[in-house]
């Protein structure tokens, strides 16, 4: 290095004694040591930095789906025997089951572990991902002057969404809020009366409390610009589009054959009326 080539010199031209030789030599060793401990830093913080990775149970994940697409290919051969108009409730109820299979939250994320993507509802997840550090944000030059609508906006944002708790929830209510109007209906009453109910009206409240929460201003009807009601579905709202149209069949077939719905029941139900008005929103800009 620099230094010893240096430390020759001086000792050919001026003879050390044997402490200034050992003083330079610890100083060498010092420099060394001290690059080698800002080296070790620095993997550190490109580790924190880099993050890691979730890991799935993917043996596990193979062995669900299997047993969910053996329930559902022998749905399908009792389906295909069913043959004939007098069997045409059956079929339905066959039909139903192979849907909510498919459908089912711990099959879907199956089928994406298995083609190597990430889970959408975290079933099989073994180890949690390490999100990355937030990298240092240089003070800006000048600040940004943030309207009240704006702060309005963000705090929504940041609110939105459920737990998985809340999510579970969301979905017992609206299977209580179904069994509980087919109960009403066998007692006489029509769909306004229903909706009438005590239960059904607390019951109600809180389903549109949790949809506010999971999408805030699903449950309003906002007045959107021009602009906004003419602007084309973004990939996301199309998935979104897709699943409710899928949610919207399910839902009617589950009125129909579960609990005995006429058709004039179905149409007055106001969460069909919710996911409908939601679909036509959708179809005008599709």
């Amino acid at each position: 290095s620099t230094n010893w080539i240096a430390f020759d010199v001086q000792a050919r031209l001026h003879p050390l004694s044997s402490t200034s030789v050992l003083c330079l030599i610890m100083a060498e060793i010092r420099g060394t040591t001290g690059m080698m401990s800002q080296a070790e830093e620095g993997l550190k913080l490109f580790e924190a930095q880099a993050g890691t990775a979730a890991e799935y149970d993917k043996a596990e994940a193979e062995k669900y789906k299997a047993v969910i697409e053996a329930k559902i290919v022998t749905l399908e051969n009792e389906a295909a025997l069913l043959t004939g108009k007098d069997n045409k409730k059956e079929r339905a109820a066959k039909g139903k089951e192979v849907a909510e299979l498919k459908a089912g939250q711990q099959y879907v994320d199956a089928c994406k572990i298995v083609k190597g993507l990430e889970p959408k509802f975290g079933y099989f997840v073994t180890k949690a991902a390490v999100l990355p550090d937030a990298p240092i944000s240089k003070p800006e030059e000048e600040t940004k002057v943030v309207s009240k609508k704006e702060t309005k906006k963000e705090t929504k944002k940041e609110s939105a969404g459920l737990s998985p708790a809340e999510t579970k929830e969301l979905e017992n209510l609206k299977q209580q809020i179904i069994e509980r109007k087919a109960i009403l209906k066998e007692q006489g009453m029509s769909g306004g009366q229903q909706n009438k109910d005590e239960e059904i009206v607390k019951m109600v409240a809180r389903m549109n409390e949790l949809k506010e929460k999971q999408e805030p201003g699903s449950t309003k009807k906002e007045k959107d610009g021009k602009k906004d009601k003419k602007a084309p579905l973004s990939a996301e709202e199309q998935k979104d589009f897709a699943q409710l149209q899928n949610d919207i069949e399910l839902y009617k077939a589950k009125l129909r054959n579960e609990f005995g719905y006429s058709n004039k029941d179905i149409k007055a139900d106001p969460d069909l009326k919710d996911m409908e008005s939601r679909l036509a929103a959708f179809q005008k800009r599709s």
